[in-house]
């Protein structure tokens, strides 16, 4: 009997444990939500005993296969029934996507066009976020405010049930009317924040197409149609395209066209009207080219043998005009020829008297102030003394000691005469009344009036050993170029004089390098080491072990050109006798080449006295890019190289500040025709 109440009592509490556990009335302690028409949107709002307990989880968007939020988002009539609404459910979810697509593409739209303002709103991004989060509000506080009760409470709640549900759904329909007009307002307002992001961006668009539009490439039409002859040239000359003889007619008459559209024009305001047209049909052309030979490793060699050939042309008249341009320096322009011939006429017709300068006795004076010239060129000597008096503080305290050949001895005392410098003190000289200077002497007079030098310079094929074209200049046979090294000889009762190349322009008062202290040296001189070809090795030969042992290859450089000589301590030194040393030693121009410069910075080395640079600006009759500041602030300017500037190969921006002291109208120059 016990067992059998036992067996009872298990079947028993078999069968009503699932009935207690799974009752609605028993299990009110785990509810979560409504039942029928409500659903759990987020698992942050989950309930557990009636109290909201938020998960700690980061909000994420809602993933593709979207649930419909709460009840009815859209609804067209808020009056339908409550079985109206149940049959239209599907409907109505398919309006809420479409609704909520449209929002959505509206919506990255904006953002596409408004990207990169910064004026983001994280908020505003998910509209649908917004709907469900706004309808699970409410279900939520709903959820909420309802707290576990009596028995009592919960039947009742449950006899409700129907019109609760009822009531739900019409609010569940005007809060969804709400939330669409809502989002309607809020993507009206967010389509007019995006205009007006979008007007103010527009400025900004058009001013970077504007700057677009103003970086042109200049000439670029005639820069097409070079290219266009490149690549016909190319298609010319591929075997592909030279099987082709139609297409080879047609292209030598395209590149025929071309050139003579483009002639001489390096700018596209110089290209005939028709040359558009010419481009389009070159253009055509090579296309078809293009088509027939589609190798691009064919063409890439061809352009690479025709760059090659290129160069080799461009170094071969690279060598040619420094040849020519040589040739020009060495030759005496037309005019020039004629002002010595004509100065030397009027100079002859004087009378014995007429012939002298005045001031004579200034000559000697070691107080003033004494320049040595020594030159062949009249009208740059006139402009090297022009210059100089023009920016002296006291014209009357310098004298100008001229020395020149025989040639043009009288027409350089000519023109002195003709052009009068007042008070100025002026002495022409002819070297031929130096009789102590002879080859007895001298010896590189000795040098120069060997035949193997006169050969070296005279003879018409080219030195194997000298590829150097300027120490090939006949300027070096003359002693007058090395009558510097002679200056206490010729002036033998001066004590400072001031050393001035034919080729310079004064442009200021000279007069302070007389009062600058040389502190024991012989010479003052502009250091030209700023660049390094102007170190000692690249004027000496220091694989000569008399060389190499005696001076720093790294040593610095310095300019002839204008230089202030202590003629006192050259004669205390004997100067002119170490000079004359390392002449013999030089015999056979293995230490240097012909020159004064080498033969300088030996005699002077350790003897030569640094001055400011702004003494001396050298450059002008080379170097196209002088700087401005420096040749403004020079005192003296310095045309050193073949470009002189009473040449025609002159750099045209330097030769006014030449010109500017030349009578062009002087009665001489106009019958030689020698013009600016």
């Amino acid at each position: 009997m016990k067992l059998r109440n036992s067996v009872v009592l298990l079947l028993l509490v078999t069968v009503l444990a699932p009935i207690v556990l799974y009752t609605d009335r028993l299990g009110t302690s785990f509810k979560i939500s409504s039942p029928r028409n409500e659903f759990i949107e987020d698992v942050s709002t989950f309930t557990l005993g009636g109290d909201v307990m938020p998960l700690n989880l980061l909000p994420q968007e809602p993933s593709t296969p979207l649930k419909e939020p709460l009840g009815i988002v859209y609804q067209e009539n808020s009056s339908l029934s409550l079985s109206d609404s149940d049959a239209s459910t599907g409907n109505k979810s398919r309006k809420i996507r479409q609704l909520t697509q449209e929002s959505m593409e509206q919506q990255t739209t904006i953002l596409s066009a408004i990207s990169g303002t910064g004026d983001h709103h994280p908020e505003e991004e998910n509209p649908i976020r917004q709907v469900t989060e706004q309808g699970h509000e409410a279900n939520s506080s709903e959820i909420t405010s309802q707290k576990p009760g009596s028995a009592t409470q919960r039947k009742s709640r449950e006899q409700q049930n129907d019109k609760e549900n009822k009531g739900k759904l019409a609010v569940s329909e005007d809060t969804s009317n709400n939330v669409a007009g809502n989002l309607e307002i809020k993507h009206e307002k967010q389509a007019a924040k995006a205009s007006i992001k979008v007007g103010t961006k527009e400025p900004t668009k058009t001013e970077v197409e504007k700057q677009n539009v103003q970086v042109v490439i200049p000439d670029a039409r005639v820069r097409h149609l070079k290219d266009q002859l490149i690549r016909g040239r190319v298609y010319l000359s591929l075997s592909a395209t030279r099987n082709n003889p139609h297409f080879i007619r047609e292209l030598r008459l395209r590149l025929k066209e071309v050139q003579r559209a483009l002639g001489d024009a390096t700018k596209d305001s110089e290209l005939p009207k028709n040359s558009y047209e010419k481009l389009k049909a070159m253009e055509q052309t090579l296309a078809k080219g293009k088509q027939i030979q589609d190798d691009c490793t064919t063409v890439i060699k061809k352009l690479r043998a025709m760059l090659h050939s290129t160069e080799e042309q461009l170094r071969v008249n690279k060598k040619q005009t420094l040849f020519l341009t040589h040739l020009t320096a060495k030759t005496m322009p037309k005019g020039l020829h004629c002002l010595p011939l004509r100065l030397s006429t009027e100079y002859f017709s004087l009378n014995s008297s007429e012939r002298e300068f005045p001031n004579q006795e200034k000559l000697e004076d070691p107080k003033l102030y004494h320049y040595a010239l020594f030159t062949d060129n009249i009208l740059a000597a006139a402009v090297v003394v022009n210059s100089t008096i023009f920016h002296a503080k006291d014209p009357s305290h310098h004298v100008f000691h001229i020395v020149t050949d025989r040639l043009n001895y009288a027409a350089m005392r000519m023109w002195f005469l003709a052009n009068p410098l007042g008070k100025t003190t002026i002495q022409i000289q002819n070297i031929e009344e130096f009789t102590w200077l002879n080859s007895s002497y001298s010896p590189v007079l000795k040098q120069l009036a060997s035949p193997a030098m006169i050969d070296y310079y005279f003879k018409t094929r080219r030195a194997d050993s000298d590829s150097n074209v300027k120490f090939r200049n006949p300027k070096y046979l003359s002693i007058m170029n090395h009558l510097r090294f002679y200056l206490p000889n010729i002036f033998p009762k001066l004590n400072k004089v001031l050393f001035l190349d034919d080729d310079i322009v004064v442009q200021k008062d000279l007069s302070g390098l007389w009062h600058i202290d040389l502190k024991g040296k012989v010479i003052g001189s502009v250091e030209t080491c700023g660049e390094s070809f102007h170190r000692f090795d690249r004027y000496l030969n220091f694989s000569n072990p008399l060389i190499s042992k005696t001076f720093d290859p790294h040593a610095c450089g310095w300019a002839f050109g204008m230089n202030i000589f202590d003629l006192e301590e050259w004669r205390r030194q004997n100067i002119t006798e170490v000079y004359h040393s390392w002449q013999n030693l030089n015999h056979d121009r293995q230490l240097w080449k012909l020159g004064t410069l080498p033969p300088g910075l030996i005699t002077f080395w350790n003897r030569m006295y640094s001055l400011d640079r702004s003494w001396h600006v050298l450059g002008l009759g080379y170097n196209p890019n002088v700087s401005q500041k420096e040749i403004e602030r020079a005192a003296v300017i310095h045309y050193n190289g073949n470009l002189k500037p009473w040449l025609e190969i002159g750099i045209p921006k330097y030769r006014s500040y030449w010109a500017k002291f030349v009578d062009y109208d002087h009665v001489y120059l106009r019958e030689c025709n020698i013009n600016p």
